[in-house]
């Protein structure tokens, strides 16, 4: 009995040492594959630090400084405004359910002015397509839409031209005399809306203004 016994015992050893090895065989590559995996994040990681995607899309800064230059608005809150706004123009389609329009979100009657005949409410109106981009309608009308690259159009769709509106929208409710919140209010309503528009506009002031002094 105690012969058997040891063999049964030692038959039920080798069986787990030969389940052990097939479990290191199978398991070993997944181990290494996925160290392998990790280094190599890791180095990507490393080689690539610095290399994250810009705060604010590189073509819309030239804009934001020309009409920082027409209005005294600084260009970082016209920046924050996009960004919260459109999300720098990435929105589809950059038409509110209220009616506002465009990278800058323009409702109607504050591009063509409220003096227009239609404006009333939240200010979508009932302004003919023609006449939204008429400068000499705009003026008018005592609007904010701006014809920033001289093509004979103040148009809300137009990312200049929409820049430099509320370029000029915002310099009139105060923010080229430091005026901000004011301003941003002014713009939308919003106690949120505020808060989120001066935690961009800080975000890039703070970013681009130490990228500047550093610059040779």
């Amino acid at each position: 009995m105690n012969k058997v016994y040891k063999n049964k015992k030692t038959k039920k050893t080798k069986q787990s040492i030969r389940r052990r090895i097939v479990l290191m065989v199978v398991l070993l590559p997944i181990i290494l594959i996925t160290g392998m995996i990790f280094y190599i994040g890791h180095l990507y990681s490393e080689n690539n630090q610095g290399s994250e995607q810009p705060l604010i899309p590189e073509e819309f800064i030239p804009i934001y400084k020309a009409a920082e230059q027409e209005f005294g608005v600084p260009w970082y809150l016209l920046a924050a405004h996009h960004r919260v706004e459109t999300i720098f123009s990435t929105m589809d389609p950059m038409l509110s359910p209220a009616g506002a329009e465009g990278p800058m979100q323009f409702m109607p009657c504050t591009f063509v002015g409220w003096s227009h005949p239609s404006c009333d409410g939240l200010g979508e109106g009932d302004i003919p397509e023609k006449d939204k981009v008429d400068p000499n309608i705009i003026k008018k009308y005592n609007g904010y839409g701006i014809d920033a690259n001289g093509d004979g159009k103040a148009d809300p769709w137009d990312v200049e031209d929409a820049i430099f509106s509320a370029a000029n929208f915002l310099a009139h409710s105060g923010a080229a005399e430091g005026e901000f919140e004011k301003a941003i209010f002014t713009y939308n309503h919003s106690d949120q809306y505020v808060d989120d528009v001066l935690y961009y506009m800080n975000l890039y002031k703070e970013k681009y203004h130490t990228e500047d002094d550093i610059k040779p």
